[in-house]
């Protein structure tokens, strides 16, 4: 969330200093996982979710994890909620399980809160395991965690 809050920074003193932007009351406001763009117009709500991205993946997070909302307009006022989701909902951990499940590994994998856990005596069976998770379809980008050799 630090380098959330900093790449939210680096886009509104860019913006700042933007000659299509001059004048205008464009800004960012960040709460917690929610980031609300707010500006005159459409189009340069659009603008700002390009330098939003542009800033969010040099900090090194996947823009995957960003869910933006619908452009609610306002009379002079155009805004739009972007939420960061983070951990794994309950309907992905099951399909995570599943696919697991259904490849026959011989690992074990566990929803634990908001993150499967696999486990496995194995190092190649849990390399596999990561393997085919790479390669299915989420809708989630995914981070491996406490792998041990």
């Amino acid at each position: 969330m630090h380098e959330v809050s900093n790449a939210v920074d680096q886009a509104q003193r860019e913006v700042a200093n933007r000659f299509d932007f001059k004048g205008s009351t464009a800004e960012f406001q960040q709460e917690d996982n929610v980031i609300t763009l707010v500006s005159e117009s459409e189009f340069q709500i659009q603008q700002m979710m390009d330098i939003l991205y542009g800033r969010l993946t040099r900090r090194g997070i996947d823009i995957a994890c960003a869910d933006p909302g619908r452009v609610e307009q306002a009379g002079r006022e155009a805004r739009r909620k972007v939420t960061l989701r983070h951990g794994i909902d309950r309907d992905l951990a099951r399909k995570i399980v599943r696919t697991v499940k259904d490849a026959k590994l011989k690992v074990q994998p566990a929803i634990q809160g908001e993150q499967v856990r696999i486990s496995g005596k194995k190092r190649d069976d849990l390399q596999a395991a990561i393997a085919l998770l790479k390669k299915a379809e989420l809708d989630l980008p995914l981070q491996f965690t406490n792998f041990r050799d």
